[in-house]
């Protein structure tokens, strides 16, 4: 399928106000993603809130079907969260460790989940264990099947893994795992923030039993939303962290039943808005195709890196035999800070991504910060162009 790069930026108004690369923090949402929030927000004025939620709940209940789509899931396996970091503690936190249990993860795992693992461990006596890279910097599936099948040390209770890292291109070989953690029977997790609407990503296909996602990434939904995948068959083996009488129901005054879905994982107080508003934002990356945003976004992202590589002084710092739309770098002339607001009174959007949100990984590569732009399909040549040229006029 050939995207209509016209449709798409006439779709997107900011692409007329900034140059943004900055789709790995939040995204420029399409105007159906601002039609769809502002029509409910208006509703639950004339009406209250209650009411328009009543009245929506074809729009709220089509999202679960989208969402369910857009990873190869089934609805019941879906529950909508305040955003993707809860998503993924109410899936890490109900989860039981003894003293002992090994959670398996990655190098280049984000900051939050690591912090979480290491809380628990302290909690329980479980041990957190770091898969080492491969030569090209992705977790190394054989060094992961030898830490499984290693003799003489506790069981591992979890394998738990960011898709896409934060602080670079690496695509982490989420279907290889997967294979791992299925022929030994053990939990996987994966952390999918800034896979999911950038790429394909099918949770049959990848083998994971858990997959947490945000709406504002890639996705190109609003903030304050994003969502739990939760295999039918690990519901019975999490406890949610906390309940709730959206997630249970009392059926006697001292006895409460937990919802038979993932809903269990959901609270009664939602940002309904923000909902429909990423019902909308799958539905358009269900409409444009998952594999034509992939290959329009990561062909702009090589392109950028070529560019990048030709300037003296700059070093392109990503890793991995698959590359995604993140792109980071270092300036030899210029830390990333200065960069990034020399860029922005440019009317360029970029983030800084710094050690302490892949500590491991980067204190491994000597590094402290890097610059980190992350195109999309709305993004055009020129726009990539005219990136590169900036970056080598300061």
């Amino acid at each position: 399928m050939t995207l209509d790069l016209d449709r798409l930026r006439a779709d997107t108004p900011g692409a007329a106000r900034v140059l943004h690369l900055d789709n790995a923090g939040s995204a420029l949402p399409p105007r159906p993603v601002l039609d769809a929030m502002l029509d409910h927000l208006r509703l639950e004025a004339e009406i209250g809130g209650y009411a328009a939620a009543a009245a929506a709940e074809p729009k709220l209940e089509a999202a679960y079907d989208s969402i369910a789509r857009l990873i190869g899931a089934a609805p019941d396996e879906i529950a909508m969260m305040e955003n993707a970091t809860r998503a993924w503690d109410m899936a890490f936190y109900g989860l039981a460790f003894r003293p002992g249990d090994r959670i398996l993860t990655a190098k280049a795992e984000y900051a939050s989940n690591t912090i979480s693992y290491l809380q628990v461990a302290r909690r329980t006596g479980a041990v957190v264990e770091t898969i080492p890279d491969d030569a090209l910097g992705q977790l190394d599936v054989a060094a992961l099947e030898r830490a499984v099948t290693a003799a003489g040390r506790g069981p591992v209770r979890l394998i738990a893994v960011t898709h896409v890292p934060t602080n670079g291109g690496l695509v982490n070989p989420a279907a290889a795992i997967g294979q791992i953690a299925r022929a030994h029977s053990i939990p996987y997790l994966l952390d999918a923030c800034q896979s999911v609407g950038q790429m394909p990503v099918d949770v049959g296909a990848i083998g994971c039993d858990m997959l947490s996602a945000t709406a504002r990434k890639f996705l190109r939904g609003p903030r304050g939303v994003g969502f739990l995948y939760i295999r039918r068959s690990m519901l019975a083996a999490i406890d949610p962290p906390f309940l709730d009488l959206h997630a249970a129901e009392m059926v006697a005054p001292d006895r409460y039943v937990v919802r038979p879905d993932a809903r269990r994982f959901e609270n009664f107080e939602r940002n309904f808005a923000g909902i429909v508003g990423m019902g909308a934002a799958v539905d358009y990356a269900l409409d444009l195709g998952l594999d034509t945003i992939r290959d329009r976004a990561w062909g702009l992202a090589a392109r950028l890196r070529d560019g990048l590589a030709a300037l003296p002084g700059v070093t392109v710092r990503d890793k991995g035999a698959e590359r995604s739309a993140i792109v980071t770098f270092t300036r030899e002339s210029e830390a990333a800070d200065a960069l990034q607001r020399r860029l922005r009174a440019a009317g360029i959007n970029t983030s800084v991504t710094r050690r302490r949100s892949t500590m491991a990984d980067m204190t491994d590569r000597g590094l402290d910060a890097m610059l980190r732009a992350s195109p999309h399909c709305y993004n055009t040549e020129a726009e990539i162009d005219r990136f590169v040229a900036a970056v080598a006029a300061g």
